[in-house]
C-alpha cells in the first residue's frame, strides 16, 4: 500500500499524477558474444572446415524487443579479417555499428575484438546478421528476431509457435577460394553445390536425407514462419505443398496481409508468413521447397532444397501406416510475370498504431541510376575468362566502386577524405542509351570510389534501371541505414514524363532490399534522416565483388540529436 497522506501536498499530488500516467515500456540492454572460430561441418558427404560464430552453422539467434539496446562483442579467432552487418537495422546515429568493411569500419583483425552497439528503433519482425567482407557470409549468418514492445501486440492473432527458416547456399569448396579465383581470372565464379534450409540441404541432394529440416506442427494451429534469404547469389521461390501462407511482414515492417501459395524472396530480404495448418491430422507429409528465380545468362545453381512439414500424430497406431507425400509446384525458373504480380501485392499496413513512417510526398533530390554488368580490360600478359577476353565487372551509372584501404566513415567524420573518396557520383548515367534494348558495343566500365553527399533530412527519389549490357538480370539492391518506400516499378525503360503518374504515394511497401526487375526499373523514396556513410549494393555477392555498389553520405543536422557521435574507443584500425 502506498502512503501519500503524510507527504507535502504538492509532492503527494505529483506522485498521484505520476502513478496514473501510463508508464513507458521498459527497454532492456541485451548482451551477446560472437566468437569467430573454425569448426568442421559435413554436408553432401563432404567434411570441411568453415568459419562460424560460436561453432554454430547457421549462427546464433539475436532476440530483442523494439526499443532494446543490443551489444554484441565480436572476437576474431580466425586468420580472416571479419566484420558483421546487422542487415536492415536502421542504425540511427550508430553508423559505427553498421559493419560493412572499409565503409563504416576497418575489419576486425585476428586476435582483436569489437563491440557493436545499437538500439532497435521503430522496427519489429525479422531481420538477419551476416559477415560483410569478401564471401565470408556464406557461413557467417543468423537470424535477428525483433519482438514488439512489452504489452504491445501483433496486428494479427498471436501465433501458436514461430520458427525461423533461413535459406542459404553450400559450397564443397572454400567460398573465399571461389571468389578469389574468379576475380583473378575475370570469369564467373563456380556455383554452389546446394541450397540449404537452416543449414541443411535436404532429401533431393546426394547423401543428404539425414540432413533435412523438419517442421513439426499440430492440426488447427497458426504458426509464424520467419523466412530469411541468406543465400549468396540467388533469388528464390518458396512453397509448401497443399498449403497457403499469409504474408504479414516484410523486412521488419508490417504489410497488408495477403495469401499466396508461393513466396518470392531475394537475398537480403526477410518475410514473415502465417501458416494455418489443416484442421485434422492429414495422414500425409508435405514437402516444403525452394528453387531459384534466375533471369541472367551466366551459370547458377539450378537445384532445389527441400524440407518436410510433418503433422504430429495423435495416436500411436498410426505409426505403421504409409503416409502420402505431397510436393509443391514452383514457378518456372525465369517467370518474371509471377514475380511482378507478387511484388505488386505488397502494400504497407499504413496503420499509425504499427508504423510511424510516411512516404515523402515531395522530393528534394532526384537520382537515376543504371545497374548492371560490364567489363574491365584484361591486364597485360594475362589471359582473362570474361566477355571477349575481358574481366567481368558490374557498375552503378557505369562506375565500378572500388573499396578504399581505410574506413570511409572515419574519413568523413574527421574530414580527412582526400585520397579516400570523392563526392562526385553522377546523378544520372554519364552516357545515356536504350537501357533495355540493344546494348552498346562498348561494355567497359570506369572505376572509382565516388559517393553522393546529401543534406540532412533531404527527401530522396531514386530510380534504379536495369540494363541489358551482358544480359538483363534482376538485381536485389540493399540500402544500409534506411528503409525506403517502393513507389513504383515496371518493365522497359523508365519514362520520367509518364511513369510518375503511376506512383503509389498512399501505401507503398517499405523495405531495405528491393529486386530491380530484369529488363525494368524500380522507383524508391526515402528520408535522409540518418547522418553517416551508407553503403548501397547488389545483394548478389558476385555482383558486389565485381563493383555493383556505391555509398551515400548524409551530413549532420543542426541539432545535437541529428549528429553522428564520435567513434567508439574500440573501433578496429586498418
Amino acid at each position: 500500500m502506498l502512503l501519500v497522506a503524510s507527504l507535502p501536498a504538492a509532492l503527494a499530488l505529483g506522485l498521484m499524477v505520476s502513478i496514473m500516467l501510463p508508464q513507458p515500456a521498459s527497454c532492456t540492454t541485451r548482451h551477446y558474444t560472437f566468437n569467430i572460430v573454425q569448426h568442421n561441418v559435413t554436408r553432401l558427404c563432404n567434411t570441411k572446415t568453415i568459419v562460424s560464430v560460436n561453432g554454430k552453422f547457421p549462427g546464433p539467434r539475436i532476440t530483442a524487443r523494439e526499443g532494446d539496446r543490443v551489444l554484441v562483442k565480436v572476437v576474431n579467432n580466425v586468420t580472416n579479417n571479419v566484420s558483421i552487418h546487422w542487415h536492415g537495422i536502421r542504425q540511427l546515429r550508430s553508423g559505427w555499428a553498421d559493419g560493412p568493411a572499409y565503409v563504416t569500419q576497418c575489419p576486425i583483425q585476428t586476435g582483436q575484438s569489437y563491440t557493436y552497439n545499437f538500439t532497435i528503433t521503430g522496427q519489429r519482425g525479422t531481420l538477419f546478421w551476416h559477415a560483410h567482407i569478401s564471401w565470408l557470409r556464406a557461413t557467417l549468418y543468423g537470424p535477428i528476431i525483433i519482438l514488439p514492445r512489452r504489452n504491445e501486440t501483433y496486428p494479427f492473432k498471436k501465433p501458436h509457435k514461430e520458427f525461423p527458416i533461413i535459406f542459404g547456399e553450400w559450397w564443397n569448396a572454400d567460398p573465399e577460394a571461389v571468389i578469389n579465383q574468379a576475380l583473378q581470372t575475370g570469369g564467373g565464379p563456380n556455383i554452389s553445390d546446394a541450397y540449404t534450409i537452416n543449414g541443411l540441404p535436404g532429401p533431393l541432394y546426394n547423401c543428404s536425407s539425414k540432413d533435412t529440416f523438419r517442421l513439426r506442427v499440430k492440426p488447427g494451429k497458426t504458426y509464424l514462419l520467419r523466412l530469411i534469404n541468406a543465400a549468396m547469389n540467388d533469388e528464390l521461390f518458396f512453397s509448401i505443398a497443399n498449403h497457403t501462407v499469409t504474408i504479414v511482414e516484410a523486412d521488419a515492417v508490417y504489410v497488408k496481409p495477403f495469401a499466396t501459395s508461393v513466396v518470392v524472396i531475394t537475398p537480403g530480404q526477410t518475410t514473415n508468413v502465417l501458416l494455418k495448418t489443416k484442421p485434422h491430422y492429414p495422414h500425409a507429409t508435405f514437402l516444403m521447397a525452394a528453387s531459384p528465380y534466375f533471369t541472367g545468362q551466366g551459370t547458377f545453381d539450378n537445384s532445389t532444397v527441400a524440407g518436410f512439414l510433418e503433422y504430429e500424430e495423435q495416436s500411436d497406431h498410426l505409426h505403421n501406416k504409409t503416409k502420402t507425400l505431397f510436393k509443391p509446384t514452383l514457378p518456372a525458373l525465369g517467370d518474371t510475370g509471377f514475380v511482378a504480380n507478387f511484388t505488386r501485392k505488397l502494400r504497407s499496413l499504413n496503420n499509425p498504431k504499427y508504423t510511424s513512417a510516411t512516404v515523402p510526398q515531395t522530393v528534394d533530390k532526384r537520382f537515376f541510376f543504371t545497374v548492371g554488368l560490364g567489363s574491365s580490360p584484361c591486364p597485360q600478359n594475362t589471359t582473362c575468362q570474361g566477355p571477349n577476353g575481358t574481366k567481368f565487372s558490374a557498375a552503378v551509372n557505369n562506375i565500378s566502386f572500388v573499396l578504399p584501404q581505410t574506413a570511409m566513415l572515419q574519413a568523413h567524420f574527421f574530414q580527412n577524405f582526400t585520397g579516400v573518396y570523392t563526392a562526385d557520383f553522377p546523378t544520372n548515367p554519364p552516357n545515356p542509351f536504350n537501357y533495355t534494348g540493344t546494348p552498346p558495343n562498348n561494355t567497359l566500365v570506369s572505376n572509382g570510389t565516388r559517393v553522393v553527399a546529401l543534406p540532412f533530412n533531404a527527401s530522396v527519389e531514386l530510380v534504379l534501371q536495369d540494363t541489358s549490357i551482358l544480359g538483363a538480370e534482376s538485381h536485389p539492391l540493399h540500402l544500409h541505414g534506411f528503409n525506403f518506400f517502393i513507389v513504383s516499378e515496371g518493365f522497359g525503360n523508365y519514362d520520367p514524363t509518364n511513369d510518375p503518374a503511376k506512383f503509389n504515394l498512399v501505401d507503398p511497401v517499405e523495405r531495405n532490399t528491393v529486386g530491380v526487375p530484369s529488363g525494368g526499373w524500380v522507383a524508391i523514396r526515402f528520408q535522409a534522416d540518418n547522418p553517416g556513410v551508407w553503403f548501397m549494393h547488389c545483394h548478389f555477392e558476385v555482383h558486389t565483388s565485381w563493383g555493383l555498389r556505391m555509398a551515400w553520405i548524409v551530413q549532420d543536422g543542426p541539432l545535437a540529436t541529428q549528429k553522428l557521435p564520435p567513434p567508439p574507443s574500440d573501433l578496429p584500425k586498418c
